[in-house]
């Protein structure tokens, strides 16, 4: 099967590595996409090492080229871990 964005797949012998770092994302309770997913929606994004995790953060929050002039991030991100 032919695949149109391969970097989207998981590698199989990275699939059940342990994760036990990981990234909450949450919107502010005045976001109104809340009216859309719930304002209990929350989405966490695990990684193999607190590195992989912190790097991920970073271009999590980095202003991304395709925003118009004028948008900002109202995405709320927190580091968590299994154990916490």
């Amino acid at each position: 099967m032919d695949y149109a964005h391969r970097h989207n797949l998981v590698d199989p012998e990275q699939a059940a590595r342990e994760r036990p770092w990981g990234i909450r994302v949450t919107l502010p309770p005045s976001d109104p996409f809340n009216n859309l997913v719930g304002a209990d929606w929350e989405k966490y994004h695990w990684y193999a090492t607190e590195r992989e995790r912190d790097e991920a953060l970073e271009h999590m929050r980095t202003r991304h080229g395709y925003y118009r002039i004028g948008d900002e991030v109202s995405l709320i991100f927190e580091k968590v871990g299994k154990d916490t």
